[in-house]
């Protein structure tokens, strides 16, 4: 009797660690709402006005900058900065169509308050192969900060945009958005870890040639 109360007794602290561990243990569903909460928090600490999906529409896909307003589309919220559909050599990428895509980008952690990753002021652009099949996108990073740090997948949160967006080499004049992407939208980091981005994103497509080539080939069929 007295060697099994010396074992409860040994057991009884290992007991007590293992309960106080599943307590604190945070479920999928409590970090998706921790999640959810630093973004709305983000929203509305920055004074972004969220427009529905119509008001975007009836407006020509058109964010008004000056009133801070954001767009949400399939849980991404979009801000465009610059759609630089009037200009001369102005194209989108076309059902059919695979660009390279030189782009420019700052990604910020909204949950922590910190900067993770940004090119915007180094000397090369990271590089983006992107396909559009029958208007859905797919894209892959070829080289650069994002590719180095996360591999090749790009977050499906960053093709949102493409929908929208006309493409122009006019570096003073391109195609730039600010994005909240969360978690289920976002780096492979971002999805295990249940956080939520900023980023600001950029984009040159490397040959506009070929988008002459493809625009005169379709007005021929």
């Amino acid at each position: 009797m007295r060697l099994n109360i010396l074992k409860y007794l040994f057991f009884l602290p290992m007991l007590a660690t293992l309960l106080v561990a599943c307590d604190d243990a945070v479920t999928y569903s409590e970090m998706k709402e921790k999640e959810r909460d630093a973004v709305n928090r983000f929203v509305k600490e920055n004074g972004i006005k969220v427009i529905s999906y119509a008001d975007f529409i009836a407006n020509d896909t058109v964010t008004d900058v000056a009133n801070n307003e954001f767009v949400e589309v399939d849980d991404v919220y979009m801000q465009i900065l610059n759609n630089p559909k009037d200009a001369g050599d102005a194209r989108k990428i076309l059902p059919g169509d695979t660009r390279n895509m030189l782009v420019r980008y700052h990604e910020f952690n909204i949950m922590e308050g910190d900067t993770i990753s940004s090119n915007r002021y180094m000397a090369d652009a990271d590089e983006m192969r992107v396909t559009n099949t029958d208007g859905s996108y797919s894209a892959t990073f070829t080289s650069g900060v994002m590719a180095s740090i996360y591999g090749n997948a790009v977050p499906t949160g960053w093709l949102t945009p493409l929908n929208y967006l006309y493409f122009t080499r006019m570096t003073a004049n391109l195609a730039e958005v600010i994005l909240i992407v969360p978690h289920s939208k976002g780096t492979v980091t971002a999805s295990n870890q249940v956080y939520p981005c900023l980023y600001r994103i950029s984009f040159q497509p490397e040959n506009l040639y070929e988008f002459e080539e493809q625009q005169e080939e379709l007005a021929a069929e």
